[in-house]
C-alpha cells in the first residue's frame, strides 16, 4: 500500500522534488491558460501563483495543503474589460485587487459570524447559475479562438479544425480512461496533443520562444484604477468564495482533519485574498485553492505542505526563465480554443452540481424563480448602466440573485411566500 505523506511531514529532499514537480505538472496546464487567453506573460503568473502559495501556506501556519493557481472565475469579466477598446487588462488588476481585499474582509466576517449567512445573500439556487454563467458566457469565445467560428464569413481552416478537434477529444476521453496520475492531467496532455499535432501541420510560430533570452525578467504592470471596470470584476468574489469553501471541505475529507476548524477557514480566506491583491498589483491574475491540488493528493496520497512549497518554489524559478514563458506562448489558437472549449464547459457543469450537490428543491418556488431570473438575466444581454458603472452579464446576474435571494428570505421568515405554508 502507498505510504500517506502527512500535511506536516517534511520528506527526504531526493522524495520530495519529484513530488512538488509532479505537484507543479497537474497545475501547470490550467494556471497558464488563464494568461495565455488573456494575453499577458505567464512567467508573472508562474511568479504570483508561487508566491501566493508560500504566502498561503504561512498564513494557515502549515496546516492547510494547497496550491494557489490561476483562477477561472475572472475570465469572462476580464475580458470584457480586455476587448473594450478604452480599457485593457490593467483596468481588470484594479478590480483583483478590490476582490481580494473583500475576501480580507470576509475572512474577519467568517471569523466573527460564521458561514450561514452566504447561503441567505447567494443560497444554491441563485449561486449554481452565476457559476454556470461564467462558462456559458465564454462558449462563444473558445470556439472563436479555437478557429471553429468565422467572422467574416470564410471557410474555416480545415488544419485550425483538426488541431481543435484532436485537443477537445484528447480531453475529453483522457479524462474518462486515464488511470492513476495521468488521470489528473488530461489537459496537460491534451494540449501537448494538440501541439504535436499543430506543428506537424506546421501552424505553430516559434517566434516567442526563439526570441526570449533563457533568463528573463517577469513583465511587471500597474493597475488602472476605475470604478466601472471594479463593479464588473467585483462579482466574481463571491463565486470565489464559494468555491474556496466547498475546496476547504473537500481537502479536509482527502487529508482527514477538519481544515476548517484548524487553522480556520479565515486564515484560509486570508491567504487567498491577499494572494489575489498582491497578484493584481503586480500585472498577474486572481489565485484560487485549485481542483487538481487535491485531485493530486487524493491519488498520490501525499498531503505535505513541504511538497507543495515546492511546487511553489520550482513555479518561482520557472517565471525567470524566459523560454518557458516563451513556449508558452507559442501554443497555437486551434489547441487554446480546444481546451478552453471543455473547461467553459465544466465551468457550467459545475454551476449545475452546486445545485445538485445542495439537493436543490424545486418544487419550491422561491428556488425555481430564483434559478429562472438569474439565468435568464445572465443570457439576455440587458445591461444596467448607473452612473459610470455598466452592468451585464454575469455581474448583473448576481447581483439581481443576491436581491433576489434577500428579499424571498424576509418573506420567507414572515411567512409570507406559499413555500412556508
Amino acid at each position: 500500500m502507498k505510504r500517506i505523506i502527512q500535511v506536516e511531514e517534511r520528506p527526504a529532499l531526493k522524495e520530495a522534488i519529484p513530488l512538488s514537480v509532479q505537484h507543479l505538472f497537474a497545475m501547470f496546464s490550467a494556471s497558464v491558460l488563464v494568461p495565455t487567453i488573456f494575453g499577458i506573460d505567464p512567467g508573472i503568473v508562474l511568479l504570483m501563483n508561487g508566491i501566493g502559495t508560500l504566502l498561503y501556506i504561512f498564513l494557515t501556519k502549515g496546516k492547510a495543503p494547497a496550491y494557489l493557481g490561476s483562477s477561472f472565475a475572472f475570465i469572462a469579466p476580464t475580458l470584457l474589460l480586455i476587448n473594450n477598446p478604452s480599457m485593457g487588462f490593467s483596468y481588470a488588476q484594479a478590480g483583483y485587487i478590490v476582490s481580494g481585499l473583500l475576501f480580507v474582509v470576509f475572512a474577519f466576517i467568517i471569523q466573527k459570524f460564521g458561514t450561514k449567512w452566504i447561503e441567505v445573500v447567494l443560497p444554491p439556487a441563485a449561486m449554481g447559475p452565476v457559476v454556470a454563467l461564467i462558462g456559458l458566457e465564454l462558449a462563444g469565445t473558445a470556439a472563436s479562438t479555437g478557429g471553429m467560428i468565422s467572422a467574416d464569413g470564410a471557410p474555416i481552416d480545415p488544419k485550425a479544425a483538426a488541431v481543435f478537434i484532436v485537443t477537445l477529444s484528447v480531453a475529453v476521453f483522457g479524462s474518462v480512461v486515464f488511470r492513476k496520475f495521468f488521470s489528473v492531467i488530461p489537459i496537460l496532455i491534451s494540449i501537448i496533443a494538440g501541439y504535436a499535432l499543430a506543428a506537424i501541420l506546421g501552424i505553430v510560430d516559434y517566434t516567442p520562444a526563439t526570441s526570449s533570452s533563457f533568463f528573463q525578467m517577469p513583465r511587471f504592470q500597474l493597475p488602472t484604477f476605475d470604478i466601472g471596470a471594479i463593479m464588473i470584476i467585483l462579482p466574481a468574489t463571491l463565486v470565489v468564495l464559494s468555491e474556496h469553501i466547498g475546496h476547504q471541505l473537500v481537502t479536509s475529507k482527502v487529508v482527514g482533519r477538519d481544515i476548517i476548524k484548524e487553522p480556520g477557514l479565515h486564515r484560509t480566506l486570508m491567504g487567498d485574498g491577499l494572494s489575489t491583491a498582491i497578484s493584481g498589483f503586480v500585472g498577474a491574475v486572481p489565485t484560487t485553492t485549485y481542483g487538481e491540488n487535491i485531485g493530486v493528493m487524493a491519488v498520490t496520497r501525499v498531503y505535505s505542505v513541504w511538497v507543495i512549497g515546492g511546487a511553489a518554489v520550482i513555479s518561482i524559478i520557472i517565471a525567470f526563465i524566459g523560454v518557458v514563458s516563451g513556449a508558452i506562448q507559442t501554443i497555437p489558437g486551434a489547441v487554446m480554443g480546444g481546451v478552453s472549449f471543455l473547461l467553459y464547459g465544466m465551468i457550467a457543469a459545475s454551476g449545475i452540481r452546486v445545485m445538485v450537490d445542495a439537493q436543490v428543491d424545486y418544487g419550491k418556488s422561491r428556488n425555481l424563480m430564483l434559478t429562472s431570473v438569474v439565468l435568464v438575466t445572465g443570457l439576455s444581454g440587458i445591461a444596467l448602466k448607473l452612473g459610470e458603472v455598466e452592468l451585464t452579464g454575469m455581474a448583473l446576474a448576481a447581483i439581481v440573485g443576491m436581491l433576489l435571494s434577500l428579499i424571498f428570505y424576509i418573506l420567507d421568515k414572515h411567512k409570507l411566500t406559499n413555500d412556508s405554508e
